[in-house]
């Protein structure tokens, strides 16, 4: 390739992004400079924080500017080194946007083996995702043998992976998702004790699954499953706050028109339950060795499935992206690219 082709932030979203507020644009491929790594994308990862990365709002981290690269994890190939950690060819995570080509410095980069696993998986089950499963139970939800654990957006990429490690550690899981076809793949393929549709009526179908009410319940999605589960979890409950995608496109955050209202908080005290958000990147990259190692064993055991949603190539990032908030991917979302 003699170009790099990128896909910028055109204009901040006002509720749901539209195709209209990307921008894709060819520009010079970047010179790697003094201790620094040419990295050629060959998947990028579409994830819901991105959402909150379009609007001027503070956060936990910037916002991306106007006109700037849209802001994800990549892994790919290096196509030029300045640094003796890494040589042409070699396989690598933390290339960074929705672009073609980054340079980025090699302290940055962690090195990547094709033969333990396949490389996209690097952004997903053994990626961010993974890793905040990971480090979300090991923290905060603390699954014991025997309780019951809830997940929200079970088939997505954290869910799946919070569900899988919540039952080898002993708990009995119930997995939300989208459709008959997501609940099938949570219970048939990913092993967990039951699945519920959240599109159906939630009390019924709660009460039906979990009739010794709720352990730990982890949150990757808000509104109405929110509602519906929280009034179910036990004394002593932990919620793992990951997520809340169902007011990502609403704004500052506040619910949708037409939700139900949030739970009363009151039951906090009687129940003594815990209730704590996490960012990954606080602590959890510190770990990532360790975790990486476990999760290998867990996939090479069998104990660990997962399943992504690729799109094929960068022009199509938007939608692809657009289609994730909307909960039309099946899995973990990334783009494969040229």
């Amino acid at each position: 390739m003699t170009s790099n082709h990128q896909i910028l932030l055109a204009r901040r979203p006002k509720g749901a992004p539209v195709p209209e507020d990307f921008k894709l644009v060819e520009s010079a491929i970047p010179e790697p400079a003094e201790g620094e790594v040419l990295v050629r994308h060959r998947f990028i990862s579409l994830d819901p924080y991105q959402r909150g990365r379009m609007d001027d709002a503070k956060s936990y981290s910037k916002p991306v500017e106007l006109g700037a690269v849209m802001e994800c994890s990549a892994v790919g190939q290096v196509a030029a080194s300045r640094d003796a950690r890494f040589k042409e060819g070699d396989w690598v995570m933390g290339g960074y946007g929705w672009q073609a080509f980054s340079a980025r410095p090699a302290r940055a980069l962690i090195a990547i083996d094709p033969k333990e696993a396949p490389p996209s998986t690097a952004l997903g089950v053994l990626g961010m995702p993974g890793l905040t499963a990971w480090v979300g139970l090991e923290d905060i939800g603390e699954p014991k043998d025997g309780e019951t654990v809830v997940v929200s957006a079970a088939s997505g990429a954290v869910g799946q992976v919070v569900g899988q490690l919540a039952k080898i550690r002993g708990a009995r899981v119930i997995g939300i998702a989208g459709g008959q076809a997501k609940c099938a793949f949570v219970k048939d393929t990913l092993g967990f004790d039951a699945a519920i549709d959240h599109r159906a009526a939630l009390d019924p179908a709660l009460d039906a699954a979990c009739p010794d009410g709720i352990d730990v319940y982890w949150e990757n999605v808000g509104g109405a499953v929110q509602a519906a589960v929280f009034p179910r979890l036990n004394d002593f409950g932990r919620m793992v706050m990951c997520g809340m995608i169902a007011q990502y496109n609403t704004a500052s955050g506040a619910a949708a028109a037409g939700a139900p209202p949030g739970p009363n908080l009151g039951p906090v005290v009687r129940k003594r339950l815990r209730i704590q958000g996490f960012i990954v990147s606080d602590k959890g990259w510190q770990r990532y060795a360790r975790f990486r190692a476990e999760m290998l064993g867990h996939m090479a055991a069998g104990r660990m499935q997962w399943r992504e949603d690729v799109a094929q190539g960068l022009a199509n990032a938007p939608a692809a992206f657009i289609g994730m908030l909307e909960g039309r991917n099946f899995g973990k979302q990334v783009v494969a690219l040229d």
